[in-house]
């Protein structure tokens, strides 16, 4: 049967069959969105901004899915409604979205009538289907562990589990994202069935969705931010090396971690208590076991006076009869049914996240017992909810949002909710940090970093981090970091191969958000390792702090521009097919291209360089045009690194830790070929002084054609602020000259030549 609109009447529009003679035409009640309706149900498009669109279709009444992703509220959008003689259009200032009369299909255009995506078939009631046409290739969902970015020919799995990710959240490089709002397990076909992409889902009562426009890929993350909540700074030493392992199993253990880089004279940041410090029994007790822990606030205590920060690892699980699981019982906020644990052997019950109260005590829980402690943060590990490890097992549950199977992929975004909320009133002096195995579409306002799981050391799995890191960052969440070497791995004083692997794994995560070691079995300190091995590693710790002031500046842009840190290519180089197509380089902010070595015994490697501008190896200051391929030096030692013409970058002195005083001068290279601008952040590092305006901003600027760089003058201040900076300035195309130029900064606006810097 075809379908027909009738009329509009005001700001709605109602439609059904044409054989229904009787049917009236209504103003139905969302009055700021066009709602029309067919013999199979409501459909309603509501501007929510001029390029972003809510669409839903449902029964008479549908208001939406379970959505706690999207926290946002429409705006007050201008929009017409116009009538063709084929079709429905509700017009914004950047978008034309056509309702087709026959077939109730929408069709998104931009401001020229180009179309971006058009609708195919839906269907709606046990679960939801919508099918849409288009040629583009698909980015985003998640992380998953299969080397894709571009997933066309594929079809992709949203199911939380150890290592995989699923957000419902897609974007394309043609410059438009799709926010799916539906927390049921979800397939997406990416060109496989009978139209090009295709979304699956197996609960909920409708279609649910919002369409975002770009027309840059920044543009449409923005947009997402924009609906799911901007992502808070964290604390400086975050961006600082942090040592972990699988599981440090005493007090004195712990301690000497941080005290042995400190002797080395290696900077460190953080160190980390994983699981298992509990008694045998007590998992979930967020207690110590005191025969191996017999003073853990000395301990912390004692790993804060090496200017060393630590968090520890708590479950959302419980063994049988403990205290806290009592207490979630008692409020009826624990799943009544018990799961044999994954691993070791045991058993246990899960509390519930979706139950306000459930996560109130969850955190009171874990306050009274360890944030009395000190501890700086979180690690919510098994928070996909693992429950017994096997696939299906949360959509048995009944949860305090309603069935597990309608809501199950949300547990770790309401986990990690409940937990910031906690931390950021009870712990008012110190940023929320929330390392988490599990996300969910929203989860970047919690302050939270995703790591790709319990991966295993090879060359093939350190080359599928890349594309799972890059579509997590196209997903709107933008900090992830992996176990670097693996989190299964052998033992490094014995495997000389894998002491290679681990070299090249821990160049990568200096460029990672997060640059974290950690793993099972025996250790990855630095000093594990031969000193021909060391040394390299000692110089990538190097270069990640000299990084700190480019990495904290990108933290900022995060925030303030709803920025993204990890960047395919295609954020950057939309127009460049050939950068569409690589999988295993990626930009770290806008400046740095990364080409990490996945292959054993490799001396050089294969880098593309994208668009058509000029490059600048960073080690050597070589300049190379874009649009081609380079061979670049890769030596065990090397990490092929390039920096893209008209960029500013920062580079900190080599410090201690993160927050160390020092008055050695901040280097600034001067990449030449483009002008260029940047914005140098800096605050107190930690501490919520910054939402109230403490924190300062430098507006730099580079002009190519007068080969000047202007500092301009310092927006803003904060207490401890030093009231000059040291500047060198250098010309990234000579990073070693000698007529690099030193200045002191006041505040006030300064301009530095540098004639030669070309």
């Amino acid at each position: 049967m075809s379908r027909r609109f009738l009329p509009a009447v005001g700001m709605a529009l109602a439609l059904t069959s044409a054989a229904r003679a009787d049917t009236v035409v209504r103003r139905l009640d969302d009055a700021g969105a066009m709602a029309l309706r067919t013999e199979r149900g409501v459909l309603t498009l509501e501007p929510w901004q001029d390029g972003i669109i809510h669409v839903r279709f449902g029964t008479p009444g549908y208001r939406g899915n379970y959505n706690p992703a999207v926290i946002a509220q429409p705006g007050t959008v201008a929009f017409q409604v116009n009538e063709t003689a084929d079709a429905y259009v509700l017009t914004t200032a950047r978008l034309h979205v056509r309702v087709a009369k026959r077939t109730a299909a929408v069709t998104f255009l931009d401001a020229k009538d180009h179309v971006i995506l058009e609708e195919g078939d839906r269907d709606a009631g046990v679960g939801a289907t919508q099918w849409f046409k288009t040629a583009t290739p698909v980015y985003g969902l998640g992380q998953h562990q299969n080397g894709l970015l571009d997933y066309s020919g594929h079809t992709i799995h949203l199911q939380q589990a150890n290592t995989d990710v699923g957000i419902p959240m897609l974007v394309s490089p043609t410059g438009f994202g799709l926010l799916w709002n539906n927390a049921s397990v979800t397939d997406v076909d990416v060109a496989t069935g009978k139209a090009p992409l295709g979304i699956r889902s197996e609960a909920g009562p409708g279609i649910d969705y919002h369409f975002i426009l770009g027309p840059k890929l920044d543009d449409v993350v923005a947009g997402y931010r924009a609906l799911t909540g901007d992502v808070p700074l964290m604390a400086r030493w975050t961006w600082g090396m942090w040592q972990s392992k699988e599981h440090y199993s005493t007090q004195d253990e712990l301690v000497a971690i941080p005290r042995r880089y400190r002797d080395m004279g290696v900077p460190i940041d953080a160190v980390v208590q994983d699981w298992q410090y509990w008694a045998a029994g007590q998992w979930g007790s967020h207690r110590f076991e005191a025969s191996r822990y017999p003073d853990p606030k000395s301990m912390v205590g004692a790993i804060h006076d090496m200017h060393v920060h630590t968090i520890i690892s708590v479950w959302p699980r419980f063994d049988l009869g403990t205290a806290n699981l009592a207490e979630l019982d008692q409020a009826g906020a624990a799943f009544p049914d018990s799961f044999n644990n994954v691993y070791p052997a045991g058993v246990g019950r899960w509390y519930d996240a979706w139950n306000p109260k459930g996560r109130e005590i969850y955190w009171s829980q874990v306050m009274r017992n360890l944030g009395v402690l000190g501890f700086d943060g979180w690690w919510l590990d098994g928070d996909e909810a693992e429950l017994g490890g096997q696939t299906g097992e949360m959509r048995e549950q009944l949860t305090a949002a309603g069935p597990g199977i309608v809501v199950n992929n949300s547990f770790p975004l309401l986990h990690t909710g409940g937990v910031h909320d906690g931390m950021r009133r009870d712990q008012p002096d110190k940023r929320v940090f929330i390392l988490s195995r599990s996300a969910y579409a929203g989860q970047q306002r919690n302050g939270v970093i995703t790591w790709s799981g319990d991966t295993h050391a090879s060359w093939e799995t350190l080359a599928k981090q890349i594309p799972a890191a890059l579509n997590f960052s196209l997903s709107g969440e933008p900090y992830w970091s992996a176990d670097i070497g693996g989190f299964f791995s052998p033992d490094p004083a014995k495997d000389k191969a894998y002491a290679e692997l681990f070299v090249r794994w821990h160049q990568f995560g200096v460029f990672n958000p997060m640059f974290r070691v950690h793993g099972a079995g025996q250790g990855k300190e630095i000093w594990n390792f031969d000193p021909a091995i060391q040394k390299i590693l000692i110089d990538d710790v190097t270069l990640r702090y000299r990084l700190l002031p480019y990495i904290y500046s990108l933290s900022w842009d995060v925030l303030s521009h709803r920025g993204t840190m990890m960047r395919a290519l295609a954020f950057d180089f939309p127009d460049d097919a050939d950068a569409l197509r690589v999988t295993d380089q990626y930009m770290f902010g806008k400046a740095f291209l990364v080409s990490p070595v996945l292959q054993a015994g490799a001396v050089t490697r294969s880098v593309y360089l994208p668009g058509n501008g000029k490059w600048f190896d960073f080690w050597t200051g070589a300049a190379q045009p874009g649009g081609r391929r380079v061979e670049a030096k890769a030596d065990l030692a090397t990490l092929p690194l390039f920096v893209r013409a008209g960029s500013i970058v920062p580079l900190g002195p080599v410090k201690a830790y993160a927050d160390a005083p020092s008055d050695e001068p901040l280097e600034l290279r001067v990449y030449p070929g483009r002008d260029a601008a940047y914005e140098l952040y800096d605050d107190e590092g930690d501490g919520y002084g910054y939402q109230a305006g403490k924190r300062a901003v430098i507006p730099m600027a580079w002009s190519d054609k007068q080969r000047r760089l202007t500092i301009q003058a310092r927006d803003g201040a904060f207490p401890g602020m030093s009231p000059s900076i040291s500047f060198r300035v250098v010309c990234g195309a000579t990073p070693g000259a000698e007529d690099a130029k030193t200045i002191v900064y006041t505040g006030t606006a300064v301009t530095v030549p540098l004639p030669r810097c070309r």
